[in-house]
Order: C-alpha cells, then structure tokens, then sequence
C-alpha cells in the first residue's frame, strides 16, 4: 500500500468539534479490526488444553495448532496493502470481517485436528489483513491536527481486544461449572469461546458500510468529487478542500515505492534494517505471547485450578492494558531509547524471577505457596514492563526510524521477522516447558537481557525528528 505520509497541515486547520466526533467514530470503527486482532490472537489461550484431551495429542502436535495461525497472519499483512491499493480500504475490512467471521465459526465446529488448524490459519489471514489496513486507513482519514492520538485507537483497541477475550472466556468457563469441555447447549465450552467471536466479527463488517472510503485510495481512482466530500466530512468546511485535494495529489506524485532491492547494501541488508529486525526480533524473543496464547495452561500446570488460571490471565489483560496507556502517555515525553530500556531491565528481573519460582515446581506438579505468589505476581509484572515499554516502542520505533526512501519495505521486513519470531516462540513454549519450565523462563530473561546492549549500541532515539531527518 502507498505511504500514508502527507505534508504537515498548520495547527490551525484543524477539524471543528463537530466533526471530530464524526471523526472519532470513523476512527473507532475502523480500529474494530484491531480489536479482532487481539481477540482472535488471545481467545485460544482459553481452549489449548480443551483441544489437546479432545484430540489426544502431545505439545509438540498442539503447539502447531496454536502456532499455525501466524503463517496465515503473515500471508495476510503482506498482502493486504496491494488488495487495498487495487480495491479500496473499505473492501479489504469487508474481506477481514468475512474471514474473522468464517474462521470463528468453523473453529467452534471442527471436524478434526486438521480442519481446526485450516480455519485458525483463515483467521490469522484476517488478523494480518486488519494489523495493516487499520492503522493505513486511520492515517488517512484522520484531520492532520488529531492523527497522533487517532492512530492510537489501533493500538488501544488491541490490548482491549486481548482482554475481552480473556474475559468471555473467564464467563464462559464459569458457566460451564469451570470445565473447559463442559457442555453448554450441546457445544463443549472451549467451542463456545472461539465461537463468539462472530458477534465483534460481523459488527466489524456492519461498521465498515457506515464509515467512507480514504480518500488518497478516491484520490487514486480519480474520484475526485467523491474525495472532496469525504475530506468534507473528517475536516470541515473551513478547510479549503482543493488545496487539501491539491496537498495528496503532490504528496502521491512525490512518493518513493520503495523495493526489496532498495534494503541492500554491500553485504545483505543496510545496517538500519538489520536495527528494524533485531528490534522486532526481540520484542518477541522475550516470551511475551507466552502470556496471551499459554498462560491458562501455564497456571494449570502447576496445580492452580482453570477457574483462577483464566481469572489471572483476564487481569494479566487488564495489565496489559495499564501499561499500554502509560507508553501513550510518556513514548513522547521521555523518548524511546528509555522507555525500551526501562522495559527491559524491569522485564528481565520479572522473568528472573519466574525462573526462580518455576525451580520450585513439586512432584505433584504444584508450587510451594511463596514460589506460586511470587510466579503470579512476576508473571504480571513482566506484562506491565513489556506494555509500557517494546509493546507500543517497537511499533513507533519503526514507523520513525527508516529514511523515506526505504521506510515502506523495510517496516515489512521487520514485520515479517516478528511473525517470524512470534511462530518461533509460540510453536516452541509447550515442548520447551515439559521440557524444563524454569529453562524456559531463563531463555526469556537472557534475550531480556540481551535486548539492553542492543538499544544502547544499535538504536538512535527518533524523538522530536522530523520523518526527513531519519538517514
């Protein structure tokens, strides 16, 4: 998809209170992708040990079920910015809400192993298409004077999303007497959590025919007329909307469709990629989906019962989203180097910790009172470190950090090793965890570790520099 980047509007030109609300809820509307996003990556978290006693498989086996879905995420953000340019912004949501929609369904009514694997795949198709069509679409409609915290809904949305999920599964559990496979009107319990599902997932499509089409994608199909009154809609009247229309046009005309030949230098890629990878690399390395896709079964597995392991992974959600809130607040004010570091050291301690707690595990496969306390409280304090910190940094980081020519290729490689590292960590953890739990943390805490003498050599703070600035 084009770049989103338009010339900077004076302070002045800025929608009026009428229409930003119009504003908002286009916003909100669109950013119900990401809440898909982080619902459908999180709710499976709720049914790992269901599926693995109705299908009688080991780690190894489940743990590509689970993982599964990051190929399909990865095919879909590579592709839904081509999708988007040939058929609109609005189509590709359309396209997403049908995906989340069909993959929910046939998730809560496999037939087998297989086929459960094949509709998580649909979803994580659905997931990709929504974690860059969002954020693009949001940008483009956003008045210049709001985009900043416009662009934020994507991200809220996410971790509310997350905790939604851990929430419904919570009440679903509950209702079934705290059984995962208990029945509620016919269906086992953890169907039932990847079912609903469709509720947020058809809402997503009804919104997407109430809110216009961007319009740079108008602009680009020659409806002009068309682009003036969407631009009417999102900044008001008292903006001369030719020279808005004027302003895209140049912007568009002006743009570098960066290509994958443009990352090289002499030797593999130019050392600001290898910068954009080890960053998102590292965000992952961490064991951060640990928590979101595992941390039921985490619980359960040294001896807490599933009512309380999906009551802790709810409020690890609500942490999240704490966390998530104080990055907002201070990514701006005290720069990303340091927020990235704070994010480190307070999570390579939490997880040392966990480390420490693990080592306790009994026989029984419980842990002593003090270890077990100190493993819950670790576990969410790790959370929160990673939130206000490589949670929304990373994200920012890369957007920021690559010169203009490049920046549109080099945000999809670095996207690509996340996903990359996400299905590593998450197809990893439950063969690694029978194998030694407290191993497996130590793992987590070194890459923490790691990731310290990484941002003090390699990454440059972007704060308070103008996108033209980034060499």
């Amino acid at each position: 998809m084009t770049s989103t980047a338009q010339p900077t509007v004076p302070e002045g030109r800025k929608a009026h209170p009428e229409h930003l609300g119009h504003v908002i809820f286009i916003t909100a509307a669109a950013a119900m992708g990401g809440f898909l996003f982080g619902y459908d990556s999180s709710v499976i978290n709720g049914a790992v040990e269901a599926i693995r006693s109705r299908y009688d498989v080991g780690s190894a086996v489940l743990a590509q079920v689970i993982a599964v879905a990051l190929i399909g995420c990865a095919i879909g953000a590579a592709t839904a910015g081509r999708i988007a340019d040939r058929i609109g912004r609005i189509r590709v949501m359309q396209i997403a809400s049908v995906l989340f929609t069909v993959s929910a369904v046939g998730s809560a009514l496999p037939f087998a192993l297989w086929d459960l694997a094949l509709w998580r795949i649909i979803g994580g198709f659905a997931i990709g298409m929504a974690s860059v069509i969002g954020p693009a679409y949001i940008a483009e409609v956003s008045p210049p004077a709001y985009r900043g915290r416009l662009g934020s809904f994507q991200q809220a949305a996410i971790v509310i999303g997350i905790a939604v999920s851990q929430l419904v599964n919570w009440g679903i559990l509950n209702l079934a007497d705290g059984k995962q496979r208990g029945t509620i009107a016919g269906l086992e319990a953890w169907q039932w959590m990847l079912g609903v599902m469709v509720i947020p997932a058809v809402l997503y499509g009804l919104l997407s025919f109430a809110i216009p089409e961007s319009p740079r994608y108008l602009i680009s199909i020659g409806k002009m007329t068309r682009a003036k009154e969407v631009l009417a809609e999102v900044e008001g009247h008292t903006v001369n909307l030719d020279t808005r229309l004027a302003e895209i046009q140049d912007a568009m005309r002006r743009e570098h469709k960066s290509s994958f030949k443009d990352l090289l230098g002499k030797v593999g890629f130019l050392p600001i990629v290898w910068v954009g990878i080890g960053l998102s690399v590292f965000q992952q390395l961490v064991g951060i989906n640990v928590a979101f896709y595992y941390s039921s079964t985490l619980w359960q597995s040294v001896g807490i019962n599933p009512e309380s392991s999906f009551f802790y992974s709810f409020t690890t959600s609500i942490i999240n989203i704490i966390g998530t809130v104080i990055a907002m607040i201070f990514v701006d004010r005290i720069g990303r180097r340091p927020l990235a570091l704070i994010g480190s050291v307070g999570m390579a301690i939490s997880l040392g910790l966990e480390a420490w707690a693990f080592s306790a595990k009994t026989a029984a496969g419980t842990l002593p009172t003090t270890e077990g306390t100190v493993a819950l409280i670790a576990a969410h304090v790790f959370v929160l470190f990673f939130a206000l910190s490589w949670g929304v940094v990373v994200w920012v980081f890369l957007g920021e950090m690559f010169p203009n020519r490049i920046r549109a290729a080099a945000l999809g490689v670095a996207a690509s090793a996340q996903w990359i590292a996400n299905w590593a960590i998450t197809a990893s953890f439950p063969s690694l965890s029978d194998w030694n739990l407290s191993g497996t943390y130590v793992i987590y805490m070194v890459f923490a570790l790691l990731s310290i003498p990484f941002v003090l050599k390699f990454v440059k703070e972007t704060k308070g520099k103008a996108l033209e600035e980034m060499g």
